[in-house]
C-alpha cells in the first residue's frame, strides 16, 4: 500500500484490537437478510469511525471548537499500528482537512478490507453459493463470536436503560444515529423519543463523566455526524 495514497488498497491484515469501523460494520450488519443497514453512505461512516478512533486514540486533533470552522490535524509522532488507522492518519498528517474531505478521501476503499477483517475474526461468515445453480454470489450470517451482539447491548443500555456510555460506545452511537440508520436497528433498539433523545445528546457530544477528559472526540464525533446530515442532504437531491 503506497502511504499517504487515499486510493490505495488498505491492509486487511487485523489487529488484537479491533477498530470502531470494525465495530460500525458489525453493528450495521442484519442478520435477517445478510445485508448492511444504510449501504449507500456506508463508506462516509467507516470513515467517520476511523476519524473517531483516531480522536480517542489521541492521534488526531480538531483546529476549532466550532465544527463549522474547525479542520482535522494529525497530532505529530503519534503514527497508529494498526494499518487501517495509519493509512487515514497518514492522509491527515498531509495537512489540516476538513471533516468532509477527510472521509470523501479515506472512505471509498474501506468497506472491503473491514469487512475482511469481520470475516478472519469469526464476527462473519462468508459463504459461497450460485444463484440459480449457475451464477457465483456469496451470503454473510453472523458468526458465532457473540461480538455484535455485545455491541448492540451496548447501545441498548445507553439508549433505552440510561447507562453512562464509555467513549466508544458514545462515538459508535453518534455515528450510527447520524448517518441516519439507528432506526434500522428497531428490532433491536427501539426507536422511541427516549431512544432519540439520547442518541441526539450524543451526536452532539454529550458523552458524560466518564468521557469528560474526551473533548477532542466528542467535537470530532460532532462533526463527523453533523457533516453526515449534510451529505444525506446533498445525497438526497
Amino acid at each position: 500500500m503506497m502511504q499517504n495514497d487515499p486510493d490505495a488498497v488498505a491492509d486487511t491484515t487485523a489487529t488484537d484490537h479491533p477498530t470502531l469501523a470494525e465495530e460500525l460494520l458489525l453493528v450495521l450488519f442484519q442478520p435477517s437478510s445478510g445485508t448492511f443497514a444504510g449501504e449507500n453512505l456506508l463508506f462516509y461512516a467507516l470513515a467517520g469511525a476511523m476519524l473517531a478512533d483516531l480522536a480517542i486514540e489521541e492521534r488526531v486533533t480538531a483546529t476549532s471548537e466550532i465544527s463549522m470552522l474547525a479542520k482535522v490535524d494529525a497530532i505529530a509522532d503519534a503514527a497508529p499500528d494498526d494499518p487501517l488507522l495509519l493509512s487515514a492518519w497518514q492522509y491527515v498528517a498531509q495537512k489540516p482537512r476538513n471533516v468532509q474531505t477527510v472521509l470523501a478521501a479515506i472512505g471509498p476503499t474501506l468497506r472491503a478490507p473491514v469487512l475482511q477483517r469481520l470475516i478472519d475474526r469469526g464476527d462473519l461468515v462468508e459463504r459461497k453459493r450460485k444463484v440459480l445453480g449457475v451464477f457465483p454470489s456469496k451470503k454473510l450470517s453472523l458468526g458465532y463470536t457473540g461480538r455484535r451482539e455485545a455491541l448492540i447491548a451496548g447501545v441498548y443500555d445507553v439508549l433505552v436503560d440510561g447507562a453512562e456510555p464509555t467513549p466508544r460506545i458514545a462515538a459508535l452511537i453518534a455515528l450510527v444515529y447520524g448517518a441516519g440508520v439507528l432506526s434500522h436497528l428497531h428490532r433491536e433498539i427501539p426507536w422511541n423519543s427516549v431512544a432519540i433523545t439520547r442518541a441526539e445528546e450524543l451526536k452532539q457530544g454529550n458523552w458524560g463523566a466518564e468521557a469528560a477528559s474526551q473533548a477532542v472526540a466528542r467535537t470530532m464525533a460532532a462533526m463527523i455526524a453533523n457533516s453526515f446530515v449534510v451529505t444525506t442532504t446533498i445525497a438526497s437531491r
